[in-house]
């Protein structure tokens, strides 16, 4: 079992940056693959970011790539999303989640085992 705990989200004008992290606990962190999704009201969840078990590979979303930096310290438990260039758009509540299949990196939300509770992000235009 994981369990996870996103912090860093608020409230940032347009343009403006934040880092998100995820401090995982339970289950060997290294043994899994990492994810960022978002959702935003009226919407569905969609993802983000991704980045595999040992940080070497990872992969984003069209509508982030280029602004958004997934990584993760694998000694701190730690899975981080550094957002640079926030656009209003990018409101939304962002969780964090874990795959423990090592063979991937998911962008589909079915494919992940466990969640954070979220983080608010509230860019103001």
């Amino acid at each position: 079992q994981v369990q996870l705990v996103e912090s860093g989200g608020g409230l940032v004008q347009a343009g403006g940056s934040l880092r998100l992290s995820c401090a995982a606990s339970g289950r060997t962190f290294s043994s899994y693959a990492m994810g960022w999704f978002r959702q935003a009201p009226g919407k569905e969840r969609e993802f983000v970011a991704a980045i595999s078990w040992s940080g070497g590979s990872t992969y984003y979303a069209d509508s982030v790539k280029g602004r958004f930096t997934i990584s993760r310290d694998n000694a701190k438990n730690t899975v981080y999303l550094q957002m640079n260039s926030l656009k209003a758009e990018d409101t939304a509540v962002y969780y964090c989640a874990a795959d423990f299949d090592r063979s991937r990196i998911g962008v589909r939300d079915i494919l992940y085992d466990y969640w954070g509770q979220g983080t608010q992000v509230t860019v103001s235009s």
